[in-house]
């Protein structure tokens, strides 16, 4: 893969550099996030690692602004900001994947393997649609009757797996294994918040949601439209 470190420590940006390069990778770094941003948008990358304290612009805001620009390329933060509502918000903002410091250099490769297997599965794949929503893999767009729905790299996929698996129940557990990646925690409530951001985006005014709650199960995408209350 063609991959772009934006690091601020030297240590750890020398280290990415040399470590992905013994692996066959080609890495270019970047030490601050001005010049990280610039990098990225004038080169085609296929993965960003990418730390979140940076000089000058943080890396929260340069994923938000390559997921606004739709620039298809992956982006796994690397940083030791580590609560959970920091992964929350890193994810929300267009991270594919989120990794924390101190890390295994073996697990961050094994994400970076996992990443690339999944762009290239999203390569060979054709438009997806159900009902009003509109869905593609290659390009990252998303309509509803032809007008576009901006989302986050995680909404995305989120809405993907729903896509995919329109007309039948799913469950909370499965979701989180599938789009997170990570095993069940009965405490965490980041499905349903996702569901929340996703309806916001993809729902209309006075209709009833595309995405139905099944109590005490989980939530499906309604393969076709429901109709709207007389």
């Amino acid at each position: 893969m063609n991959i772009l470190v934006i690091e601020d420590d030297r240590r750890i940006a020398s280290f990415l550099e040399r470590g992905l390069t013994a692996e066959g990778h080609q890495v270019a770094v970047e030490l601050d996030g001005r010049d990280g941003l610039e990098r990225a948008r004038s080169d085609p990358f296929d993965l960003i690692i990418l730390d979140r304290t940076l000089p000058y612009v943080d890396g929260i805001e340069i994923a938000r602004m390559l997921r606004a620009e739709r620039r298809p390329v992956l982006i796994l933060m690397l940083t030791a900001k580590a609560s959970l509502q920091d992964k929350i918000t890193g994810l929300k903002e267009g991270a594919d994947d989120y990794l924390t410091k101190p890390f295994a250099f073996d697990e961050l490769l094994a994400r970076i393997f996992a990443l690339g297997r999944r762009r290239g599965s999203i390569d060979r794949e054709t438009v997806l649609t159900v009902g009003p929503l509109s869905l593609d893999p290659a390009t990252r767009r998303v309509s509803r009757d032809g007008e576009p729905i901006t989302l986050t790299a995680r909404e995305f996929e989120l809405l993907r797996y729903l896509i995919e698996n329109a007309g039948r129940v799913i469950s909370r557990e499965r979701l989180l294994n599938s789009v997170w990646q990570i095993g069940y925690d009965p405490g965490t409530k980041i499905v349903d918040v996702y569901i929340r951001y996703l309806r916001a985006k993809i729902d209309r005014p006075g209709e009833e949601s595309l995405i139905q709650t099944v109590r005490s199960v989980g939530y499906m995408l309604a393969a076709v439209p429901p109709a709207t209350p007389a």
